[in-house]
């Protein structure tokens, strides 16, 4: 079975706040985060399950992604995403239900973009020529068990990157 994971970086958020965990987004995020989901849902991407970060960032851009989207999911707030490495990030996915078919993770770099580059099967130049900004998107399709995903057993299929 097919399934979709999709990699998204938050979007830009301000300098400072009271603590780095409550940063909220800019309006330049809010209109980043907003033309992800814009994007997403034009090519016809719905997650059936969402892995956000609990920073105030990341709850924002999957607010935003959501409404453009129009998406009504309630997505799993999970505070380890807020400093977790791509491993953990990963194991994250890997603890996902198989009835899940797509699934989307909301959180920082450099853990999103490490991520989405040692996932990536084909080592796709256009993750190593865009980066991963703010409000990336990496969509990937993957061939097996949640459980089983690994390093290079997922392959690119599209990336949206707002600005460079």
């Amino acid at each position: 079975m097919t399934r979709v994971l999709v990699i998204v970086r938050h979007a830009k958020a301000e300098s400072y706040g009271a603590t780095d965990h409550e940063r909220a987004l800019t309006d330049r995020g809010l209109t980043e985060a907003g033309r992800a989901g814009a994007w997403l849902a034009a090519r016809g991407t719905t997650p059936q399950q969402a892995i956000v970060s609990d920073a105030v960032r990341t709850e924002q851009t999957w607010s935003a992604m959501a409404a453009e989207a129009g998406w009504t999911l309630k997505p799993c707030l999970d505070s380890t995403l807020y400093e977790a490495d791509a491993d953990t990030a990963l194991d994250l996915v890997r603890a996902l239900d198989d009835g899940v078919t797509t699934a989307l993770v909301v959180g920082h770099n450099p853990t999103m973009a490490y991520l989405a580059q040692v996932l990536d099967a084909g080592g796709s130049p256009q993750l190593a020529t865009t980066g991963f900004p703010t409000a990336a998107v990496a969509v990937f399709e993957y061939d097996g068990p949640w459980a089983d995903l690994a390093e290079g057993t997922a392959q690119l299929v599209d990336v949206h990157v707002e600005h460079r």
